[in-house]
């Protein structure tokens, strides 16, 4: 049977909440990684100087642009969408992403057992007021090739970023509200074991400003996280601003960016 653990007591839709203390065991504690893969944009190019990276597909000048200053450094890559401008599309959807789909270091495979980490900065974001869209603009994904859904995804959702598996039909909070956060830099770890039986799990923790290290969010345990729908040669991350269920006749926010820095894919042992 698989289980879900947050950072609260309750029960909510069959989902069981756990107060932190119990959250810790089995969470993303301090573990010896490799790591495969570090962009973090201090060559001040769109591919941070990694040969393969993909950069975004759409054609506007500013769909994806080296900002600066960076997370932790001089530069982070900034991805900005506006709606009903096809030079903010990629594959005929409202988006502006990098992906690591060409490089070997970026990939994930049934068996392997990852960590994700990236910094990502909500600029100038206009906040989820009643009577607004409650449609989630996505910041960071898990993907398997072959045009499959991604396999897990971070987005802004009303006030909240929220943590989804789309196969799974799970999704979580992680961060309650992102208000006092807008144009400062918030931090995520993503464990996986990639598996196609019940012995997977994703964990997910968050490094909000101020906090010295990350704290455990939410773990999904003893679930199948490798299952696309179509063929998939293996799996990669993306990163940037999708708008998938945004449109301009729904009144959604015309234009979002958002900015990345220090994305990190990691071999845990």
């Amino acid at each position: 049977m698989s289980k879900v653990r947050t950072m609260s007591m309750a029960l909510c839709a069959g989902v069981l909440l756990v107060p932190a203390a119990v959250a810790v065991v089995g969470s993303t504690a301090a573990a010896d990684t490799t790591e495969k893969l570090h962009v973090d944009y201090e060559s001040g190019t769109l591919d941070s100087g990694v040969d393969g990276l993909s950069t975004s597909a759409a054609t506007a000048p500013d769909a994806s642009v080296v900002a600066r200053p960076g997370h932790e450094g001089s530069y982070a890559v900034q991805h900005k969408v506006t709606l009903g401008d096809p030079g903010y599309e990629s594959n005929g959807a409202p988006r502006s992403e990098s992906a690591t789909d060409l490089l070997p270091a970026g990939r994930f495979d049934v068996g392997d057992e990852q960590r994700y980490e990236f910094s990502v900065l909500l600029k100038d974001w206009k906040t989820y007021a009643p009577g607004d869209s409650e449609a989630g603009d996505i910041v960071f994904q898990g993907k398997h090739s072959g045009g499959n859904p991604p396999a897990f995804y971070l987005m802004a959702q009303r006030n909240a970023i929220a943590f989804r598996s789309p196969h799974l039909d799970r999704q979580s909070t992680v961060v309650e509200d992102l208000r006092p956060y807008v144009n400062r830099w918030l931090s995520f770890r993503v464990d996986a074991r990639w598996t196609t039986d019940g012995t997977g799990y994703f964990k997910v923790s968050v490094r909000l400003p101020g906090q010295s290290d990350y704290q455990p969010a939410v773990v999904y345990e003893d679930v199948p996280t490798y299952q696309p729908e179509n063929p998939a040669e293996h799996g990669y991350v993306k990163w940037g601003l999708y708008r998938p269920s945004q449109s301009i006749e729904n009144g959604d926010e015309l234009t979002r960016i958002v900015q990345h820095d220090d994305i990190r894919v990691s071999d845990l042992p």
